[in-house]
């Protein structure tokens, strides 16, 4: 190879419902994604072990997971659905990069400090060690491409930290074989075998909010339900949450800029934006001026007619687990040749004997 192969990866986590936030800020993506892209998509089901290590339901979860993907629009025979547990080499990798990652890395990651709260000295090493995983995941397809919300962009450049210094640690193994391949960091020249990953940032509302308090993000952790719309809610629940999201007494500004100081305001033109694939100044040029009592019965609208096809999809595979189980079997099948390709040159080029 002269480059390269450009590879689009992304994972979502089975833990709590999906909601409005994962499917605009996430789902939807991966689905524009496919066009002209080589994708992998995983349910990160490793990754939920640290937010809580017994889970009841993590079949379940999983297959929602695998659910919203499908129902969406992902198509898992020219792409890849699978749930990483069903794929060794995502651990293997991990723990060879635990060994390149310095632990002055990790204690920089702030997603680490706020879920470990103020008694870190109790959270799990895998909490504290989870973005080498999360590097593992991406790298062991060498995936060049992660589409990743700004809450997650200081993890992929972890992961890029961790490629280089494996890249530049293992040089000269890396020359002896055919496996590298030459690329500028910078203005250096890198014969480098894993890949600095890319973020794809983007979408009109890349951070869904809260409906109940406009400067929290939308959170499947969240103890009122009516501060989210979940995947799996029906016309009613859809309606019901948008007519009691919070606002303020002021109608919608007719310019963008009117929406400063206004959270809750912001959050649902922004919903309404990215549902209706338009601008925020193209929604504010049809409802400026108009009173919340105007615009929620037509965000209530448009969120079930984008939704609820989703929904009944969801619901539909959901009856029918057998179904799902078979696309993350298969999905996993290919899935793990591709990650023993990549392993066996890890391998190699440590002088692991195997």
């Amino acid at each position: 190879m002269s480059e390269f192969k450009k590879l689009v990866f992304s994972g979502v986590q089975p833990t709590g419902n999906l909601h409005l936030g994962n499917y605009l800020g996430a789902i939807r993506r991966f689905v524009a994604l496919q066009e002209g892209n080589d994708c992998i998509y995983c349910v990160v089901d490793m990754h939920a072990l640290t937010a809580q290590l017994v889970h009841e339901d993590m079949p379940s979860q999983t297959r929602s997971i695998a659910a919203a993907f499908i129902a969406a629009g992902i198509d898992p025979e020219k792409h890849i659905v699978f749930n990483q547990s069903a794929v060794p080499q995502h651990a293997e990798l991990a723990w060879i990069f635990n060994c390149v990652a310095r632990i002055g890395w990790m204690n920089r990651m702030t997603q680490f400090k706020d879920k470990a709260g103020k008694d870190r000295e109790q959270a799990s090493l895998g909490l504290y060690a989870y973005p080498s995983l999360m590097a593992a995941d991406i790298l062991v397809y060498r995936a060049t491409h992660v589409p990743v919300g700004e809450d997650q962009k200081q993890h992929l450049e972890l992961a890029r930290d961790i490629a280089m210094k494996f890249n530049l640690d293992y040089a000269e193994h890396i020359g002896r074989t055919d496996y590298g391949i030459d690329i500028t960091v910078g203005n250096e020249p890198v014969h480098a075998y894993f890949p600095m990953v890319e973020p794809l940032i983007g979408g009109p509302a890349p951070r869904v909010m809260s409906l109940r308090d406009g400067t929290k993000k939308m959170s499947k952790s969240d103890p009122s339900d009516l501060s989210r719309i979940n995947l799996m809610d029906d016309e009613d629940a859809i309606s019901k949450k948008i007519r009691k999201a919070k606002t303020d007494p002021d109608g919608l500004p007719s310019e963008v800029d009117g929406l400063q100081g206004r959270p809750e305001a912001d959050n649902l033109v922004a919903i309404y934006a990215a549902l209706a694939d338009k601008s925020k100044a193209d929604v504010l040029a049809e409802f400026g001026g108009q009173q919340f009592s105007v615009f929620k019965p037509a965000l209530v609208d448009l969120a079930i007619q984008v939704l609820a096809p989703i929904t009944g999809e969801m619901r539909r595979l959901m009856d029918d687990t057998s179904h799902i189980d078979a696309i993350l079997r298969q999905g996993g099948e290919r899935a793990r040749a591709r990650a023993e390709v990549t392993m066996r040159q890890v391998r190699d080029v440590i002088g692991f004997l195997y």
